[in-house]
């Protein structure tokens, strides 16, 4: 077999996967360079490590952004957040479309299943849309945070501040210049406004924005409407942050001693509850919350964004197309509608499998960091307890999400190893990656004749 024919038969999944990991591996080596860094040299475990939370787009941090990069460390992690964020693939085909170079079919087949549920023909105007909105909603994000900070720095800072979490904050990074992320301005409208919108834009993904972009158009003229995925996903998103918002302003409205009107309490709740699917900025102490807000956030950190966006876990539709199945079942129904549509059995077989498989790896990493944790000549103990401790990195990991309750910093190496791959697993996805290993052949096997048992 010739070598074109090998790299014709590589899935998708390998692609996506192959090119997140030289990004990253190039962006070590750069953050690895004495110019990145203000005084010492950091590790090259370190590096890696910021270097894959930048281009997973999590925001998990062993060292403070703003004091331990220079201008020039900086700007190369902002470059890998809007790699990670668009896509190493994304960005080359619109690049190759640019200079005038053909497409192969390897890559829109890449494209394709990176950010069309349905079989496209018009692949490149949808990644026309994507880079236009991804940049626009920057800019204009970026514009509201200059006004912002143009109170606080000179202007040419207030502009470079407002760029670079802008950007963050649309790809659902979490990387802040600032020690305590945004915590010094809870209680900043203009800023929480700005922030959330891009969070939550560029959480619901780009084949929903597109989608809403078409049927927008296509109404003047003929009868169109939205697509199940799209509904799913701002029903679900909305629920999930309403819900969320008001746990959090219920369970934390005693402890949150600093916050003392009801237009804070409100501004940190629904900061919170959005921040916490993916984006990874934070208004509040994470580890000053009690328990019952911290598994909260955890089940909102492992569900995550929606398809085919910014960030990580198991996804809105995931959770979305579990309720319908519960609910089907409940019913004794045999097939799974929603909106008034019947969905595959095999998508619900896909999503039952990511959401199982999804917990024996966050249980697997689990196990290794408290193994690491005790094995090590100084164990770190925590307010919340180490168990809560590290199954909450671990999700943020996962979900590459980015809050921490501070446990980054003090991981060994063969912890910051463990997240490390869960960052990748969780920005290239889990059934994607379980493609990679097993390899996507279908085996039907041997079937026999069948026996019940009981369940439940």
């Amino acid at each position: 077999m010739t070598l074109r024919a090998r790299i014709l038969k590589v899935h998708p999944a390998i692609i996506v996967l192959a090119s997140f990991l030289l990004a990253i591996i190039v962006g070590s080596i750069i953050l690895k360079l004495p110019i990145s860094t203000v005084d010492a040299e950091i590790s090259w475990v370190d590096s890696f490590f910021t270097a894959t939370s930048a281009v997973c787009v999590t925001g998990l941090i062993v060292v403070d952004t703003g004091s331990y990069f220079t201008l020039f460390g900086q700007c190369v992690i902002l470059v890998l957040i809007q790699i990670g964020g668009l896509g190493v693939m994304t960005i080359s085909v619109a690049l190759f479309r640019w200079i005038g170079r053909k497409i192969s079919f390897r890559h829109r087949m890449v494209i394709q299943d990176l950010f069309a549920h349905t079989p496209r023909e018009d692949i490149f105007s949808l990644i026309k849309s994507i880079m236009l909105f991804t940049f626009g909603a920057e800019l204009l994000g970026a514009l509201f945070l200059t006004i912002h900070w143009s109170y606080e720095y000179p202007v040419s800072e207030a502009v470079y501040k407002a760029v670079f979490h802008a950007i963050s904050a649309f790809c659902n990074a979490g990387f802040a210049l600032f020690p305590d992320s945004m915590m010094r301005y809870s209680d900043n409208i203009l800023l929480n406004v700005t922030m959330c919108s891009l969070i939550v834009i560029g959480g619901i993904g780009f084949p929903v924005l597109y989608d809403i972009q078409m049927w927008r158009e296509k109404r003047k003229n003929q009868r169109a409407r939205l697509s199940i995925q799209t509904k799913a996903v701002l029903l679900t998103t909305m629920v999930l942050i309403i819900s969320g918002a008001l746990m959090f302003g219920l369970l934390e409205r005693t402890t949150a001693g600093e916050i003392q009107t009801f237009g804070q309490r409100f501004l940190t709740s629904i900061f919170q509850s959005i921040t916490c699917r993916t984006a990874g900025f934070n208004t509040v102490d994470i580890a000053s919350l009690k328990d019952a807000t911290i598994a909260m956030i955890i089940f909102l950190m492992f569900i995550g964004a929606s398809p085919g966006s910014c960030g990580g876990g198991v996804k809105t539709t995931t959770l979305a197309l579990l309720a319908a199945f519960t609910a089907s079942r409940i019913k004794r129904k045999r097939r799974v509608n929603m909106f008034k549509k019947s969905v595959p059995n095999e998508t619900v077989t896909r999503s039952i499998s990511l959401i199982l498989v999804s917990f024996g790896i966050i249980g697997l990493v689990l196990f290794m960091l408290l193994v690491g944790n005790s094995a090590s000549g100084h164990a770190v103990t925590y307010s919340h307890g180490t168990f809560l401790a590290y199954l909450f990195e671990t999700v943020s990991a996962f979900g590459t999400v980015g809050l921490s309750m501070g446990v980054t910093p003090d991981l060994t190496t063969w912890g910051k190893c463990w997240i490390i791959l869960m960052m990748i697993i969780g920005r290239v996805g889990v059934l994607a990656f379980a493609y990679i290993i097993v390899g996507t052949e279908t085996l039907h096997g041997a079937e026999y004749s069948e026996e019940n048992l009981m369940v439940g």
